[in-house]
Parts: structure tokens; sequence; C-alpha cells
């Protein structure tokens, strides 16, 4: 199986543990790559938002 290469809005609610609100909050502010699919569903780029998260300074 080919390696998984999107999240889905659930994912990132659930890796990050925000709201659904949240999720589209960060996807308007352009925070990391996405498309939007016919139907309304959304797919964000596994590498951009990996890249982003990783790079998310720590809490002080």
């Amino acid at each position: 199986m080919a390696e998984k290469r999107c999240y889905t809005v659930r994912e990132l609610q659930e890796i990050l543990g925000i709201s659904r609100p949240t999720v589209y909050n960060l996807l308007k502010k352009n925070e990391f790559r996405w498309i939007r699919l016919d139907g309304g569903k959304y797919r964000i780029s596994k590498k951009s938002f990996d890249d982003w998260l990783d790079n998310q300074p720590p809490e002080q």
C-alpha cells in the first residue's frame, strides 16, 4: 500500500487535539498546503503539515 500523502480535517483534529472550527481557521490562514475536493471535503498535504508541526515553537 502506498504511503499516505494527505490528512483529513478529522485527522488533524485528532493529531492536534483541537476542534473542527480551529482546523478550518488554520486552513484559512494557509498554514500548510491543502486542496478542496468536489463535495467540499478538504485534504491537507501530509508533508507540509508535518513540516509545519515540526517547526512550531515549543511551549514555554
